[in-house]
């Protein structure tokens, strides 16, 4: 089908600033970890934490939102989850801290880490890049999905001689890969995708993520849209049953092992396989075309796509002929009631912040920003936000 959605009564879709990127627990625990890309950001100085610094531009005044939060919000706030965003995070928290002197401590976790977290409340937000199932959202009652950007997914692999966008994969032999069916680089059905690309007499080593990922929901929702015997195999999301392979701990994990083992193929988000500078496939997509994993696809991907109030939809297997098909939206959650005022406007302000500002910087980070459409949904979602029934964000 390639368009999922999930309709609910509700809408459910200073002297240094830390960026708490814990890599070597979050990404690197299984094997060879890539670096994470996009750390940086400079860090607030004065007494006011930055807030009064020209460096950092803000446009929230023209959505009728003041440049920072309030006086007495809180000056720190604590998330954790999908390892899909995390490069944007780091510079989205980087540039917010130096803006207003909030501080965000955010650890990359994987989604699945991110969800259990925000259920158990002990983080002020979780982020996932696949869409809470009934379950989640009955064990986290009152949550709100808010999306933050689009990414797409690169196959990548180690192949020498081959190199970015060579190597052509159908739904069928991608879907065959990951099942196990097809088991070496020379298979005539990889080599009918690929004529005049010497394909090499070698074992395919599959690399899939170990923890629970909303990267993995992404994939193996597009895997069950176009197989159905990935469907009835494996399913979709955070966490399957993979048929073959080996694990690696977030996305970082998932590419190490890629660039350490001859033959590998894995699944990672384009910014990992960017920054690695990793080779990867050119997938074909509904309408018959090969395409890359790049903005302008991820972008295409979104484009007449039925978004709902909550927005919560994935936008895999796209028609549009100029998509790329394993693209996806990634979302913070958070809760519509907030125990704490203080910290419910400096968390309802960021995230309006993420949704006009932020969005300048994405592609800077190989992710594509939101439509304006979607953003005009997220809007409402944040203004949702309240603590003791006073709102923590008006215009």
């Amino acid at each position: 089908m390639g368009l999922n959605t999930r309709f609910s009564p509700r809408l459910r879709l200073p002297i240094m600033a830390v960026i708490a990127i814990l890599i070597a627990t979050a990404c690197g625990s299984r094997g060879a970890s890539a670096p994470l890309p996009g750390a940086g950001g400079q860090t607030p100085s004065g007494p006011d934490g930055g807030r009064t610094s020209p460096v950092v531009r803000t446009t929230a005044g023209s959505t009728g939102i003041e440049a920072c939060p309030p006086a007495g919000s809180a000056p720190s706030l604590t998330g954790a989850g999908a390892t899909f965003p995390a490069p944007l995070y780091t510079r989205w928290f980087a540039d917010y801290a130096q803006l207003c002197g909030v501080q965000i401590n955010y650890q990359p976790i994987g989604s699945g880490g991110g969800i259990q977290q925000h259920t158990q409340r002990t983080v002020d937000f979780g982020a996932s890049d696949g869409i809470l199932t009934d379950a989640q959202f009955a064990a986290a009652p009152g949550s709100l999905m808010i999306p933050m950007a689009a990414g797409a997914e690169a196959i990548v692999v180690n192949l020498p001689g081959i190199g970015r966008g060579q190597l052509k994969l159908s739904p069928d032999t991608l879907a065959g890969v990951f099942l196990g069916d097809i088991t070496r680089w020379n298979d005539a059905r990889l080599a009918s995708d690929n004529a005049g690309v010497n394909l090499p007499n070698q074992d395919i080593i599959v690399i899939h993520r170990a923890d629970g990922s909303g990267t993995t929901n992404i994939f193996t929702t597009y895997l069950s849209d176009v197989s159905p015997t990935w469907a009835s195999r494996g399913g979709a999301g955070n966490s399957v049953q993979w048929p073959v392979g080996l694990g690696g701990e977030g996305n970082a994990g998932v590419a190490g092992q890629v660039r350490q083992l001859p033959g590998a193929i894995g699944y990672v988000e384009l910014a990992y396989a960017v920054q690695n500078g990793m080779a990867w496939a050119a997938l074909r997509n509904q309408a018959g075309q090969f395409v890359e994993p790049s903005l302008p696809a991820t972008t295409a991907a979104m484009e007449g796509v039925p978004v709902p109030d909550n927005t919560q939809v994935m936008i895999t297997n796209t028609g549009n002929a100029e998509g790329y098909p394993i693209a996806g939206l990634t979302w913070m959650l958070v809760y519509e009631s907030q125990p704490d005022a203080a910290k419910a406007r400096s968390l309802a302000h960021f995230l309006w912040w993420a949704l006009h500002d932020g969005q300048g910087t994405a592609s800077q980070l190989d992710y594509a920003s939101l439509s304006p459409a979607i953003v005009t949904k997220a809007e409402a979602l944040v203004l949702r936000i309240a603590a003791g029934g006073q709102p923590a964000l008006t215009r």
